[in-house]
């Protein structure tokens, strides 16, 4: 850093300050080095042009915003833009500052395009919202009459709160016979076999939506469809007797304005070029109304979200070769028709377009997978929801992030960013013409003075009206999961995820290792030749305060010691740094990692026991991306609860930790490192109407014979706020989360109090919970010793922290393991035994209770396991 830049309180002045205060931003944002000079031009002169440039365009029927060139031209890596960022915050705070801020929800709600109400298609629809049922039967009769022969053939009964009396009332049946389409989606139908009989009454039905009822949670599709002989169309997916109607029906030839013929001479498909059949969950294609004789012009055709488990791949692209017109083609990838684009084209090699992306250019680039013509995921939301929560959920889509550092630490929590409207009107694409990056200006050299913004510049010629995008992704290719987490701003083929997700529980399903079986005490009593005390070099306060049994002695020298006691990591190099034999004991085991790691922890208990119902179902996100997407999309689809927490790989505290039911959330927070997904404990066992975890003491002498004991020493950790599923409450961390004890207030209880107030408030016995816990604890050591046989070391001897909780039937759920986990509590507060008659146990006596178990083969206050 230059001398002018340091001096007291003066700002960067010349280029050459800039470049060397700014060297490293400067090259980690890739901005080209023939543009750093006019970055340091605009910087200094806070020069914000790109409303010179480009112009911001509404799409998507107002529901986003795109990003168009202005200029006549503007040549590759030819200009720098500043874009400012229009919020700025840590994600803990997010809720409080959109409550908070003036102003800010509101210039937020307008960016991200949610502060809109969305309209229905058209007035008829607006004015049918507030009809009575009698109306809108009085309506259907007289555009029936207006129209035709006056036969009713189409009704559509949505949110009108008919429930199962109101529904027989109705007389559906009688009074419309020759019903072709019927809709009672929205409505309040509970009563399966009273659905069952009415629907199954109307012989002529095409096409049935019983949406969005409480009825659809039980079974019946069965029983419609064998009432229903003639059911093409069930929920919006096709049915095993699917035929022309239905595929007239997604050709939009018919509907409620024109319910169509039900005869196979109804031509009107034989003119049709464009066919969407997305989403439709069809299984076979090898049906007499899907051939060219029927539909002779298809030439555009997505058949995206369909299993076709029924169809072979040489089944089904012989079927699609058949139609002599087809140009392009929609189709998941991998999916029905395999794993590569490049395979199917050369398969189907009339197509000249493949997922909206020409075929030419997919053979040269030899691209396997193409995602370029995926839907926007758009926000969603109702018109009662406050704006506030409607950014709240729209926000994934427009995020940046970065983490501050400087020369001594990083900073442990991400900032998020949220570009100004400019910025944030850029679309991503797989080809952009434009880069973004972050960047921090210092003007006065120092972190205390930046300011953050992004830059902005064209990585190709780019034209007047061209669409200016970025790569959302930007370096991030198939092996780090590109396609998976495009998710986060598209709608991907659910389908795929879901069988991903499915092929993974099988694999779990089939794991089951034979467990261990418990051997007698096989390591011995340690001791010097010399019966001296054993010498112990420690730099935990604790252990050197508390350990005060005359066997043991503290040392200052790691090279003098018998017993190495450390919170610090030992590898070969501090081994040989501090003088470290393979003769001294060390509080570690080899491979340790495969416990006190999340994602190695649910690896290893998934290896050897499947999917236990101790460990809730949990994914590194890392490795297994799609199986989370196709267990979230699984979840939506069968309507269960979609509350996940992201835990980092090795950060302790609940740093970085979130909770959400955000499938978007939950892709883009892989950004800010790397992370496990489990699924939330949604229906914890609660202490007085406030969420609580265990922290259980684990001693282990030996991994080979399996070796372990539980401390009779254990204690609750209580949050502080009542315990809510309400979303604004996941910003809380004293309601959903429990350690206390790092700067906030912490109440801590007695464990003895807490075990009889517990089983007072539940009625259940401490025992019972206690013997599941310990079999629970059991269990995961024994799975590490069978999946990594190399953790047994005769010099290592270890204490582990496990966290538990329990779920609202009092099931213990694994949490965590922690290695050489804090013991203040431990060594702070007397306390009495639970299962051991009462024995009181001394605070000052914790750690010769540890080092007498682990070293001279004692057994006070511990149980083997």
């Amino acid at each position: 850093m230059s001398t002018s830049a340091e001096s007291n309180g003066s700002r960067i002045g010349t280029y050459d300050d800039f470049v060397k205060v700014h060297g490293v931003l400067l090259a980690a944002s890739g901005l080209p080095l023939s543009l750093h000079c006019k970055l340091f031009h605009k910087l200094t002169s806070e020069t914000f042009d790109g409303g010179n440039h480009f112009a911001i365009d509404p799409c998507e029927d107002g529901r986003q915003r795109r990003l168009l060139l202005t200029s006549d031209s503007m040549h590759k890596e030819s200009d720098v833009f500043l874009i400012d960022h229009a919020w700025s915050f840590r994600l803990p705070d997010a809720y409080n500052q959109l409550k908070e801020v003036p102003g800010l929800v509101e210039r937020m709600a307008a960016l991200m395009c949610v502060d809109i109400h969305i309209d229905s298609d058209d007035k008829e629809e607006e004015n049918d919202e507030n009809l009575s049922i009698e109306e809108v039967l009085e309506n259907a009769i007289r555009n029936a009459k207006e129209n035709g022969d006056g036969i009713v053939t189409w009704l559509e009964l949505e949110e009108l709160g008919i429930d199962d009396e109101t529904l027989l009332s109705l007389d559906l049946p009688s009074k419309f016979p020759d019903l072709v389409g019927l809709s009672l989606c929205g409505n309040k139908l509970e009563n399966a076999e009273m659905v069952v009989s009415e629907v199954t009454k109307l012989k002529n039905l095409r096409g049935l939506w019983l949406n969005n009822n409480p009825v659809l949670k039980r079974c019946m599709e069965d029983a419609i469809l064998q009432g229903c002989s003639k059911l093409e169309i069930y929920n919006s997916h096709f049915t095993p007797k699917y035929g022309l109607w239905a595929l007239r029906f997604c050709g939009v030839i018919c509907g409620k304005q024109d319910p169509g013929s039900t005869k196979y001479d109804d031509n009107r498909l034989k003119g049709e070029t464009t066919l969407d059949l997305s989403n439709r969950s069809i299984q076979n294609f090898n049906n007499k109304a899907f051939v060219p004789d029927e539909i002779p012009m298809l030439a555009h055709l997505n058949i995206q979200g369909n299993p076709i488990e029924q169809n072979s791949i040489d089944e089904l692209f012989q079927i699609l070769k058949s139609f002599p017109c087809l140009q392009s083609l929609e189709v998941d990838i991998p999916g029905p028709l395999g794993e590569s684009a490049v395979q199917i084209l050369e398969s189907l090699p009339h197509l000249s377009s493949l997922n909206g992306v020409d075929a030419s250019k997919i053979l040269e680039s030899e691209k396997q997978v193409v995602d370029s013509m995926l839907e926007p995921r758009l926000p969603e939301w109702t018109a009662e929801e406050p704006l506030i929560d409607r950014v709240l959920n729209a926000m994934w889509l427009y995020l940046m992030t970065y983490r501050l550092a400087d020369e001594e630490k990083i900073d442990e929590t991400s900032v998020w960013y949220v570009m100004d409207e400019l910025g944030s009107a850029l679309r991503h694409s797989d080809e952009p013409n434009f880069r973004v990056a972050p960047f921090l200006y210092m003007p006065e050299g120092k972190l205390a003075s930046a300011v953050s913004y992004s830059i902005l510049w064209p990585i190709h010629n780019v034209q007047k009206g061209d669409e200016c995008t970025r790569d959302f992704l930007f370096g991030i290719g198939e092996d780090k999961q590109r396609s998976a987490r495009l998710t986060a701003w598209f709608h991907t083929p659910e389908n795929y995820f879901i069988q991903e997700y499915q092929m993974h529980c099988s694999k779990l399903h089939s794991k089951k290792l034979p467990l261990l079986t418990m051997k007698s005490s096989a390591t011995s009593r340690l001791h010097r030749d010399d019966g001296s005390a054993l010498r112990v070099y420690t730099d935990i306060p604790h252990v050197e305060e508390f350990l005060t049994r005359p066997e043991f002695v503290i040392t200052t020298e790691p090279k003098d010691a018998d017993i190495i006691w450390t919170s610090m990591q030992i590898d070969e190099e501090m081994k040989k740094a501090a003088g470290i034999t393979d003769q001294q004991y060390i509080n570690q085991f080899p491979f340790e990692a495969c416990l006190v790691m999340k994602h190695h922890l649910a690896e290893t208990i998934q290896k050897a026991q499947g999917s236990p119902e101790s460990l809730q179902p949990t994914y590194n996100l890392e490795t297994h991306l799609s199986q989370l997407i196709g267990d979230y999309y699984a979840r939506r689809r069968d309507e269960l609860n979609n509350l996940w927490i992201l835990k980092p790989w090795n950060m302790a505290r609940t740093i970085d930790t979130t909770v959400t039911e955000n499938l978007s959330a939950i892709i883009r927070l892989m950004e800010t490192g790397p992370k496990i997904c489990q699924k939330y404990i949604e229906h914890p066992a609660l202490f007085k109407g406030r969420k609580f975890d265990l922290r259980y003491m684990v001693f282990v002498r030996s991994m080979t014979p399996l070796e372990i004991f539980l401390s009779d020493v254990f204690w609750v950790r209580l949050s502080n706020n009542p315990y809510t599923l309400e979303k604004h409450s996941f910003f809380e961390y004293e309601t959903h989360f429990t350690v206390m004890n790092y700067g906030r207030r912490m109440n801590h209880m007695n464990t003895p109090e807490f075990v009889m107030e517990f089983e007072q408030e539940h009625q259940v016995k401490w025992l019972d919970i206690h013997q599941r816990v310990r079999s629970m604890i059991r269990s995961v050591f024994e799975s590490a010793a069978a999946v990594h046989p190399e953790m047994h070391d005769p010099k290592s001897r270890a204490i582990y922290g496990v966290d538990v909780m329990l779920d609202n039937s009092f099931q213990p759920k694994l949490l965590e393991v922690t290695y050489c986990p804090d013991c203040t509590r431990a060594c702070k507060y007397d306390t009495t035994s639970i299962m051991g008659g009462g024995e009181a146990i001394r605070s000052r006596d914790f750690f010769n209770d540890v080092f007498g178990c682990l070293f001279l083969n004692e057994t006070t206050h511990v149980s083997q396991l």
